[in-house]
């Protein structure tokens, strides 16, 4: 398992967010970024938009990890939605997503940016914890499922 919480705080785990769309998703989490970054919810939106016209970051399974780089990011920072009902996002294996994490680096992070990519895909592969993810009943739940490997370690 992985750790992620270096990346995500514990008030940046949404659950039922509530969105028709994708354009409409990538809204809501711009507004969630903006709040944990500082950086301007348009801004972060527009990265976010332009990154999707590149191809979808719906890699399957019910999961999308939309990401940029935006200027005034000092940190990989993400934010991890559980939404109510799932939505089409163009995803590759054309199944709805209804978990998302979205993930904002600084410019210049070429190789961390990369490395938490890779990280949080790892992560997001795992069937049993994709289940884990979509059994947990609250935002603190879903956040220690993020954290059991600190959790484990610290034990």
């Amino acid at each position: 398992m992985t750790d992620l919480t270096d990346l995500l705080r514990s008030d940046a785990v949404l659950t039922g967010i509530a969105v028709l769309g994708k354009k409409a998703l990538l809204v809501a989490l711009a507004a969630a970024l903006a709040r944990q970054t500082g950086a301007d919810a348009r801004v972060i939106g527009e990265a976010l938009t332009s990154r999707e016209r590149l191809g979808s970051t719906g890699f399957g399974g019910g999961v999308a990890i939309p990401h940029a780089k935006v200027d005034g990011v000092s940190q990989v920072t993400a934010v991890f939605a559980r939404l109510a009902h799932p939505i089409d996002y163009g995803a590759v294996d054309a199944a709805p997503v209804d978990l998302v994490w979205a993930m904002l680096s600084p410019p210049a992070a070429g190789a961390d940016h990369l490395k938490a990519l890779a990280r949080v895909s790892r992560r997001l592969r795992d069937r049993a914890f994709l289940a884990k993810l979509r059994g947990a009943g609250s935002p603190d739940a879903l956040y220690a499922l993020f954290a059991a490997d600190r959790a484990r370690d610290a034990a």
